[in-house]
């Protein structure tokens, strides 16, 4: 079952920029995707028209059954709340702590205290890290800040979960440890969408690999690895 699907999508830049070109890509529920390629290439914009970061400039993008691109902007929320979204930078709140950090994305959603607390847990639960709940970002690794930033963003139960660079800031051994938790989280019935430029996590997970090029899809290998030559 498809639980993306882009047809004839492109997205030019107001500077006149085309990042994306007559874009056509399936993504089923539950798989693992790496979309990979050098700098410039579109992985980013990509994963923005995603979550309606940016808004695609012709074509469809359906998530779930909801045309993303369509959306009136007092609708975002709807599909906001089925993708959660990692970054290379973490992004965390620094004065407020570990807890805090992942409670205040079911905050804003006014649920009940209880029903947060349940949620948190388990989330820091599933990442290592519900031992740290008093704990303050400055007083944790960057590894351990990232797996706070993964708690938050599935602490809803999203459809979806989007990292984008997630190991990019982070040693060889911290960013295995962080790829074992996505996958873990993948095995739960997660579908996760990764933009890397990591070749030795690419080659050893072995999951599908798609390579942009300038804004197009060059190549879309079901169980890939990082192709040097391309680039």
């Amino acid at each position: 079952m498809d639980l993306i699907r882009i047809r004839k999508v492109k997205k030019v830049y107001k500077s006149g920029v085309t990042a994306i070109h007559n874009l056509d890509l399936n993504i089923k529920k539950g798989e693992f995707v790496f979309i990979i390629g050098p700098t410039g290439c579109g992985k980013s914009t990509l994963i923005k028209m995603l979550y309606r970061g940016e808004k695609p400039s012709n074509g469809n993008i359906i998530v779930g059954g909801i045309d993303v691109g369509k959306l009136r902007n007092g609708k975002v929320y709807k599909i906001r709340r089925r993708i959660g979204v990692v970054f290379q930078d973490f992004k965390l709140l620094n004065k407020s702590t570990v807890y805090e950090n992942v409670a205040f994305a079911l905050e804003v959603l006014g649920l009940p205290r209880a029903e947060i607390h349940s949620k948190v847990i388990k989330a820091l639960e599933l990442v290592g890290l519900k031992h740290k709940v008093k704990q303050y970002p400055h007083e944790l690794s960057g590894g351990e800040q990232q797996r706070v930033a993964i708690a938050r963003a599935i602490v809803n139960g999203p459809k979806i979960l989007i990292c984008d660079e997630p190991t990019g800031n982070l040693d060889d051994n911290t960013s295995q440890e962080i790829m074992m938790v996505l996958e873990e989280i993948n095995k739960l019935g997660t579908t996760i969408i990764m933009v890397t430029h990591d070749t030795e996590i690419v080659n050893r997970m072995k999951k599908r690999v798609i390579l942009l090029d300038s804004g197009r899809v060059i190549k879309d290998y079901p169980e890939g690895t990082y192709v040097n030559e391309v680039f």
